[in-house]
């Protein structure tokens, strides 16, 4: 068990070095950030000025020698644009991406977890064929057309929610801060998290429902059936068992994806999330803040597929009977 996190912890700091790598080298062409910080009356020796006291001057290796020190530190430099530090610009945005994807992993995994089990288990049934057939359109529409509906619907139609922003907040201790102790709050973050989590729930849906239709024609819930066991016991404590591990696995990668691809709900709701920060940083070759949100989210993605491996130890007696010989 110990060599077994020990493998997975050395395999996540080779994958932050990759990606911390990959972020550098390819942001650092995305343009020259000097440019977008002077304005037109800026002499030439302001400009090198300028340069030579942000490092840019410096060689290649130097300068990303310098960023995986800093980064190691929970330091990724100043802001090109804003003139601030980087982390702080992160933590006061952090708060409202990670409270907007634990909205939405909640919604996608209470959604998709009912919904497949009944189309699973109840495949024949009217209102399974209209799930299955509503839950197409997770799949089919992209991300900012069902968040434009959403807005034209429920808020300029209606006026039932708000269309942008994230409502009132309250600060708590250590800087965090979150809306969800508002009713305005509440309210902002409905269409948003609805918008992130319709394709999360829909690839949860039917990934339980063909696990449930492989698992209920198994041999050991026809044994199962044979016994005389209850139908409860058999679809929840049985079956629903069996399927527990895809659905790690996808739920675990698809919070990653929550706040990888939260750009483009940010982006359409105006939410004041990490997503939006990065869309402003690459419109002003913003490197330091381009390069700390991907090593930010490469983080989560380590993080979470550690957690899942982890899991798998209780819920699959096999695997640990496999580390143990």
């Amino acid at each position: 068990m110990v060599n077994f996190i020990l493998n997975r912890i050395l395999q996540s700091a080779i994958v932050m070095f990759v990606v911390a790598l990959i972020s550098f080298f390819l942001f650092n062409f995305v343009g020259d950030p000097i440019s977008n910080m002077v304005g037109q009356e800026t002499t030439v020796h302001d400009m090198n000025a300028l340069r030579e006291r942000l490092g840019l001057n410096d060689s290649v290796i130097v300068q990303f020698g310098r960023f995986i020190l800093d980064a190691l530190n929970g330091n990724f430099g100043i802001s090109y644009r804003l003139q601030r530090p980087v982390d702080e610009l992160i933590s006061e945005r952090m708060p409202a991406t990670l409270e907007l994807v634990f909205v939405s992993a909640v919604i996608a995994m209470v959604l998709g977890v009912a919904g497949g089990l009944f189309t699973g288990l109840k495949r024949d049934h009217w209102l399974s064929k209209i799930i299955l057939t509503s839950s197409l359109v997770g799949v089919s529409l992209p991300t900012f057309i069902i968040g434009i509906l959403l807005i034209y619907i429920f808020a300029v139609k209606f006026n039932w929610l708000p269309s942008f922003g994230r409502g009132e907040v309250v600060d708590l201790k250590g800087g965090w801060s979150t809306g969800l102790l508002t009713v305005s709050g509440w309210k902002a973050i409905i269409l948003p998290s609805i918008t992130l989590a319709l394709y999360q729930t829909t690839l949860i849906l039917r990934i339980i429902r063909s696990e449930m239709l492989e698992v209920m024609r198994t041999d050991f819930i026809k044994f199962a059936r044979a016994r005389g066991l209850k139908s409860r016991d058999i679809n929840y404590g049985h079956a629903l068992k069996n399927t527990l591990i895809p659905v790690i696995t996808v739920a675990g990668l698809q919070i990653g994806s929550l706040i990888a691809f939260s750009i483009i709900t940010e982006t359409v709701f105006q939410w004041p999330g990490m997503g939006s920060l990065f869309i402003q940083a690459v419109q002003f070759a913003d490197v330091p803040v381009m390069s700390a949100y991907l090593v930010l989210v490469a983080f989560f993605f380590v993080i979470i597929n550690l957690i899942v491996d982890l899991l798998y130890f209780v819920v699959d007696p096999r695997l640990r009977s496999e580390i143990k010989n």
